[in-house]
């Protein structure tokens, strides 16, 4: 076995670990740490891909900026232990629908379809050079700079909305 698949093999498991334990974990604080170690495993899954600037991206962007805005909105309602809940009926069947659902599929892709022959690059694509981060850096700032900025006034707004009404909730209590 070559090292690159051994690698992979060890990430994989500490990906399905870590999304586990992200699932079954009853602190939101726990969850949140299981999530980021996740995305730092499929960052090296792009690293293993040889894309350096998507696996940097990912490391800073969700594990970096999006989780510590997570942890923040946790622990500024306090939910770090999850509540018993009033679940509905049907949450539980529906679950476990979707899941099969899910699992059929994943074994159709990968037992029927999955083909490496099938893969194609288009031969003047620019792979991990400084000319396709240009290009990506302008279509960025150019393209999608009002979606991006959209995006960020969204979520300053959810924090602030989360704020207020963990303020009006803790008012109410005392």
């Amino acid at each position: 076995m070559s090292s690159e698949l051994i690698v992979f093999l060890v990430l994989s498991l500490v990906a399905v670990g870590a999304g586990i334990g992200m699932i079954f974990s009853r602190n939101a604080v726990y969850s949140a740490l299981f999530l980021v170690l996740n995305f730092i495993t499929v960052a090296v899954f792009y690293l293993l891909l040889g894309a350096p600037f998507i696996a940097m991206s990912q490391i800073t962007v969700y594990a970096g900026a999006i989780m510590v805005l997570f942890l923040f909105v946790i622990m500024l309602l306090g939910a770090e232990s999850l509540a018993p809940s009033g679940e509905l009926p049907w949450q539980k069947p529906l679950a476990y629908v979707l899941a099969g659902i899910l699992v059929v599929e994943s074994l159709y892709l990968v037992f029927l379809q999955a083909r490496p022959d099938m893969v194609v690059v288009a031969p003047d694509a620019a792979v991990n050079s400084m000319e396709s981060l240009r290009e990506m850096a302008m279509a960025l700032f150019n393209q999608f700079l009002l979606p991006f900025e959209v995006t960020s006034i969204l979520l300053l707004v959810a924090m602030v909305g989360a704020i207020v009404l963990t303020k009006r909730e803790r008012a109410g209590q005392k």
